[in-house]
C-alpha cells in the first residue's frame, strides 16, 4: 500500500493525539529551567519555543497543500522540490506532495544557488517550496528556474518572486480525494552526497518508502507510547526513515533545531523522550561536555530513555564503551545505510550484539547481503570486497543517468562502494570507502581502520585519514586529527601512541586542523584531499 494511506489510519485511530513538536532552543525564553519546573509552564508560554500539531492537523495541512498543488495543475508523476530547515511544516508538505501522486524531492539545505539549480532541472522539478533561510540563494536563480515552475515560500513576507504558502493553502479544502497509487508508482527523488562532485538524483518508489517504515520498526520496536527525538535534517534519508518507525505505529516525534549537548539532553528530559538517534560527533560532544563538567546528567529527567542508536557512518567501538560508561542502562544499536538503499536498515547490528561494537551487523529486516571481489564474485569470509544489497528499498535508479544506473545496478543488487568483509559469526564489519583505500608501496591501506585506532587517544575528538601523493610509494597516509577542547597533542605523542599499529599503517604525516563533515556527519574527504594533496604536491616540487 502507499505510505499515504498510514497518514490516514494514524488519524481514524489517534486524530487528537500530538504527533510532531518542533522545538527551537535557540529562540526559548532566555530564564533556563529544570525539568521539573518545565512541568508547570502553559504552552502560551512557549510559543516562540514550542509548536506542535495532532494527527488530524498533520493531515489537514497535507491536504490543503495537495488540493494548492492539483488547482494548479501538478498531477501524478509531477515533481515538487523541497528546500527548508527542519521544521512542523515539513513532513505535511512531504506528504501533502505524495497524496497528488507526485513525487517529493527534498533538496540539502547546504546547496549553494547553483546546487539548488542543478538539482531542480536535474529532478525536473515543476515546483520548488522554499523558506526564510533560502530567499537570498533562490533570488539568484528566480529569473532562470521560474521560467516554467512554481515557486511558494514557506513564511511570512513572501519575496516578490515567489508565492504565500500560508496564504495560498488557508484558502484550501482541508478534506482531499484520494489518488489511485501502487506500491510501483514513483514516489521520491533523493540526492546523493555529491561529494565526487554534483549529486546523483535516486529514484524511490511507494515500495521502497513502505519498507523503510517496516524495516524501521522491526528493528528497534517502537510502539505507540515511544518518542523519538530527531535532530538530523529532513531532506535526509536516515532522518525521515528513522521516523518511519515511529510514523508506521502512531507515535510521537520531537524535531529538535539544535545539536549543542545541553539542548538534546533538556528536550529528552523535558520531552520523556525514548529513543534518540545520534550522529557520532554528537555523541562525542555530549560525552565531552559530561567528562569537563558542563553537563551534570543529574540535572535531567532520563530514566525513559531506553535506545541510542548510531548511524551515517563508521562507529569507534571506543565511543560506545564511554557512551555505556555514562548511560549503563541505554540499549545500543547501529544501522547501516545508502540513500540509494533508501537509508538505513539494509545492514543492522541488532540491539542484542552490543558485543560486537564495530560491525555493522547482518542483513536487515527483508535484505540480502554479499561480499564480491572486482569481477562480482562472492568472496570467502574474512576476505575484503565490495558490499552488496538487495531488497524492496534498492531505488529504482538513478534518475535520468542510465550510465551511472547501470555500474551500480545489477539483478536487483546494489553495489554500494563500500569494501567489508564478515567475521566468523557473520557479522559485517566496514573496512573503508572503496574510492578511500590507499594503496601504498602495493598495500593497500583501509583509513576506517587506522581512524578507529587514533579516536582511542583521550586528546582526540576527530580523525580523518587520507592519502597524498608520494613519488616512490605512490601514497602516504595522513592522519587529520582534530584535538578536543582543552586538551593539548604533539606529533610525537601521536606518532608514540601509533607504535601498536603495524608499521605499514602507522600514518606517515600528522596534521592538527578540524574535520569538516557534512549535514548528516560524513567526512567530506574530498574537501580535505583537495587542501592537503595539493600542498603535498607543491612541497614535493620544491624539494626537487
Amino acid at each position: 500500500m502507499p505510505i499515504t494511506d498510514i497518514l490516514e489510519r494514524n488519524c481514524q485511530l489517534y486524530g487528537d493525539d500530538t504527533c510532531l513538536v518542533e522545538i527551537n532552543p535557540d529562540i526559548q525564553e532566555t530564564r533556563r529551567v529544570t525539568w521539573k519546573e518545565y512541568e508547570l509552564i502553559e504552552p502560551t508560554q512557549m510559543s516562540n519555543y514550542r509548536r506542535e500539531i495532532t494527527w488530524n492537523v498533520f493531515n489537514e495541512k497535507a491536504n490543503r497543500f495537495a488540493n494548492l498543488l492539483t488547482s494548479r495543475g501538478i498531477k501524478k508523476g509531477d515533481k515538487v522540490a523541497i528546500l527548508l530547515m527542519n521544521c512542523l511544516e515539513w513532513l505535511p508538505i512531504y506528504f501533502g506532495i505524495l497524496k497528488t501522486g507526485a513525487l517529493a524531492v527534498p533538496l540539502n539545505f547546504r546547496y549553494t544557488s547553483d546546487e539548488i539549480e542543478y538539482c531542480v532541472k536535474l529532478a525536473e522539478a515543476d515546483v520548488l517550496i522554499f523558506g526564510p533561510a533560502f530567499i537570498g540563494r533562490v533570488e539568484e536563480i528566480a529569473d532562470e528556474i521560474s521560467k516554467n515552475r512554481l515557486l511558494f515560500f514557506v513564511g511570512d513576507n513572501a519575496p516578490s518572486f515567489a508565492e504565500d504558502y500560508y496564504g495560498l493553502t488557508a484558502n484550501c479544502s482541508s478534506q482531499f480525494q484520494q489518488i489511485e497509487i501502487t506500491d510501483e508508482d514513483d514516489a521520491a527523488i533523493y540526492f546523493s552526497s555529491g561529494t565526487t562532485g554534483f549529486p546523483k538524483a535516486i529514484l524511490h518508489s511507494h515500495m521502497s518508502l513502505m519498507h523503510a517504515c517496516r524495516v524501521e520498526q522491526a528493528h528497534h520496536g517502537q510502539t505507540k507510547d515511544d518518542i523519538f527525538l530527531c535532530i538530523p535534517p529532513l531532506y535526509h534519508t536516515g532522518a525521515k526513515m528513522h521516523w518511519f518507525g515511529s510514523f508506521l505505529v502512531g507515535g510521537k516525534a520531537i524535531l529538535l533545531t539544535g545539536t549543542k549537548p545541553e539542548y538534546i539532553l533538556d528536550v529528552v528530559s523535558k520531552e520523556k523522550c525514548t529513543i534518540v538517534w545520534l550522529l557520532v560527533p554528537w555523541a562525542q560532544d555530549i560525552l565531552d561536555a559530561i567528562d569537563r563538567g558542563d553537563i551534570n546528567l543529574d540535572d535531567y529527567e532520563l530514566s525513559q530513555w531506553r535506545l541510542m542508536h548510531i548511524g551515517a557512518q563508521p562507529v569507534p567501538p571506543s565511543l560506545i564503551a564511554r557512551w555505556k560508561e555514562k548511560f549503563p542502562h541505554h540499549e545500543y544499536d547501529t544501522n547501516y545505510g545508502l540513500s540509494e538503499s533508501i537509508g538505513p536498515g539494509c545492514v543492522h547490528l541488532g540491539v542484542e550484539n552490543i558485543h560486537k561494537v564495530g560491525a555493522i551487523g547482518k542483513a536487515g529486516y527483508g535484505w540480502e547481503v554479499k561480499i564480491v571481489d572486482e569481477k562480482r564474485n562472492t568472496v570467502a569470509r574474512g576476505e575484503v570486497g565490495e558490499l552488496a544489497v538487495k531488497g524492496p528499498g534498492v531505488m529504482t535508479c538513478y534518475f535520468n543517468d542510465p550510465a551511472a544506473t547501470a555500474e551500480v545496478l545489477q539483478d536487483g543488487w546494489l553495489y554500494t562502494g563500500d569494501m567489508a568483509q564478515e567475521d566468523e559469526d557473520g557479522f559485517i564489519f566496514l573496512v573503508d570507502r572503496k574510492k578511500d583505500v590507499v594503496i601504498s608501496g602495493g598495500e593497500n591501506i583501509y583509513p576506517v581502520q587506522i581512524e578507529d585506532f587514533l579516536r582511542a587517544h583521550n586528546a582526540v575528538k576527530d580523525v580523518a585519514v587520507i592519502g597524498l601523493p608520494d613519488k616512490r610509494l605512490g601514497e602516504v597516509t595522513a592522519a587529520i586529527i582534530e584535538i578536543k577542547d582543552g586538551y593539548t597533542c604533539t606529533e610525537e605523542e601521536i606518532n608514540s601512541f601509533c607504535h601498536e599499529l603495524p608499521r605499514y599503517k602507522r600514518p606517515h604525516k600528522i596534521i592538527f586542523a578540524d574535520i569538516p563533515r557534512n549535514p548528516t556527519g560524513k567526512i567530506e574527504k574530498p574537501k580535505l584531499r583537495k587542501i592537503y594533496c595539493s600542498e603535498n604536491l607543491v612541497a614535493a616540487q620544491n624539494r626537487a
